[in-house]
């Protein structure tokens, strides 16, 4: 029989164990910090029914989908799209509104949720893109209304994950899509359709550069003039550096546009700029760690008010690692009721491959703590007693049940990144010891068999001072 090529499908991420320790690694640490600010886990099923995915037909999204169809006769036909009835999700945002509006009267609200969970697109095969990946998400969501003060706790989660995975400084840019469409309205771009093409071009110009937004802007389905042009690259190449700076920005836009006091988005985007960069410092960001950036818009339209990006300083060319915003009405197509919210996404699995690829994931030591080895069947009970009395202290214990020789078990350690092999010869166990090799640092040391767990346990809270 021909051997079937193993091989596994382009746009998914498979690593290796100690790798995959390392993305759990980043998992946890995320999951502890989305907790932390008071947080609560949901999960969602991976199908759901496509009419409740694709409120809206046709489209971009619809071609991305993947759709789901039972070979069993209990299978409904496709509806009258024409499509399956059954898909599985494209993100955790939409599976969300629905969950809110099916279970809104058992929620309390602010309802505040993360979720960590598998979503899946039909990109076009290439690096770095994924079909299947991990997105980490948190939200804020309101009945009926919603402080702009959530707006800025935020970017204060964001500092609090950020730092504690340690990948390096970074920066959380915001800003305002009330401001950005009240700027477009005060140059004669007052059609909603044409502000949503706008947004989108200009939120591409730390990506595609300044010659590129500008030609875009100049282009065909845009007609704009060339000062219209002109002032919307001033607007959306400003920048700040630090909170006064900031104020000063917001100030001098203000002051310069006299005509745009009449707009009220333009006037609302300005007061809640000012109002969340003030909040935010009070959280206790540091300065060096938020700035405004006035180009960034999210491309999707659900976006009203505050938007959010996550840059790391010395890798910009990675683009954005976390990003996020405010929204009107998540749930505008399940329910009557006004769920305004507020919240943000981390691609893990496009991070963390971004992150390896720039060499910024750090190796990590197996999960399994000690290795007892076996030099003899006849000392396997004096070995199972080890391993069961670290168990029970908690230490992560393999034993080697095969034994063979000793060189052999501890290349296998070594390969395996496990820390120390833990050697209960007959010797040893004649003196009423056990010897210990630490095979990160190349050395050796002999303990009483009575004194194991106390000297592994002083030896593994070495690791946690040195890490911490």
């Amino acid at each position: 029989m021909a051997l079937t090529t193993p091989r596994t499908m382009p746009g998914t991420l498979e690593l290796l164990p100690r790798e995959q320790i390392a993305f759990q690694s980043m998992l946890d640490t995320i999951r502890r910090g989305f907790e932390v600010y008071g947080f609560l886990p949901i999960e969602t099923p991976a199908i759901e029914f496509a009419d409740i995915l694709l409120t809206k037909s046709g489209g971009e999204t619809e071609r991305q989908v993947y759709f789901v169809q039972s070979t069993g006769a209990l299978e409904r036909a496709p509806d009258q799209s024409g499509r399956p009835e059954h898909a599985l999700r494209f993100d955790l945002t939409v599976p969300l509104a629905r969950y809110v509006a099916e279970h809104e009267r058992e929620l309390a609200f602010p309802f505040r949720r993360y979720q960590m969970q598998h979503v899946y697109r039909g990109e076009r095969a290439q690096r770095g893109r994924f079909r299947e990946f991990y997105q980490c998400d948190i939200d804020v969501i309101g009945k009926d209304s919603l402080s702009i003060r959530y707006d800025a706790e935020i970017p204060a989660v964001i500092h609090a994950v950020f730092s504690a995975l340690d990948i390096g400084a970074f920066t959380i840019w915001l800003n305002n899509r009330k401001l950005m469409r009240g700027f477009f309205e005060g140059l004669g771009i007052g059609d909603g359709e044409k502000q949503a093409l706008v947004l989108r071009e200009v939120d591409k110009l730390d990506k595609r550069g300044i010659t590129y937004v500008q030609g875009a802007l100049c282009g065909e389905g845009f007609d704009l003039p060339n000062h219209v042009v002109a002032e919307i690259l001033a607007f959306v190449q400003l920048r700040s550096n630090g909170l006064d700076d900031a104020h000063r920005l917001l100030e001098t836009l203000e002051k310069g546009n006299p005509s745009h006091q009449a707009i009220p988005a333009f006037v609302e985007g300005l007061s809640e700029l000012r109002e969340v960069l003030e909040t935010v410092a009070a959280f206790g960001v540091p300065e060096s760690a938020f700035a405004l950036n006035l180009s960034i818009a999210r491309g999707l339209d659900y976006y009203t008010g505050t938007v959010y990006e996550t840059t790391l300083n010395a890798h910009p060319d990675i683009g954005s690692i976390c990003s996020g915003g405010r929204y009107d009405n998540l749930a505008a197509n399940y329910t009557k009721s006004t769920l305004p919210g507020v919240g943000i996404s981390i691609g893990l699995t496009r991070l963390f491959w971004q992150l390896r690829e720039a060499g910024l994931v750090k190796t990590t030591d197996s999960t399994v703590q000690v290795l007892v080895t076996q030099m003899d069947a006849t000392q396997m009970p004096a070995c199972l007693a080890i391993a069961k009395e670290l168990r029970d202290a908690d230490i992560a214990t393999e034993i080697a049940l095969e034994g063979g020789k000793l060189g052999k078990q501890l290349k296998y350690a070594d390969r395996a990144g496990i820390r120390f092999a833990v050697v209960a010869g007959e010797d040893e166990l004649a003196r009423g010891a056990v010897a210990v090799k630490d095979l990160r640092r190349g050395d050796q040391f002999e303990v009483p068999r009575a004194e194991l767990v106390k000297s592994l346990r002083a030896e593994l809270a070495k690791d946690e001072v040195q890490r911490a």
